[in-house]
């Protein structure tokens, strides 16, 4: 049976993977050059728990363009 600090420490641990993917999938909605993607991941992975806000937070780079195709998909099934 785990212990209280195991169980913790697991739910630390899955709370920071969780945040540092959020903070990925962020970065790919952005377009940066590939130091930028490196830097910038580096952020959200190296500064425990506040590093993926910052990444959100700062806006790197320029949104990519929305997809046409994904709104007109949406309006069919509406």
């Amino acid at each position: 049976m785990l212990l209280p600090s195991e169980i913790i420490r697991i739910l630390l641990i899955t709370c920071f993977l969780g945040m540092a993917l959020v903070a990925i999938l962020y970065l790919r909605q952005r377009r940066l050059p590939p130091l930028g993607y490196a830097c910038w991941g580096l952020v959200a992975l190296l500064i425990p728990f506040i590093g993926p806000f910052l990444v959100i937070l700062s806006q790197p780079g320029e949104r990519f363009p929305d997809n046409p195709t994904k709104k007109h998909r949406l309006s069919k099934i509406t």
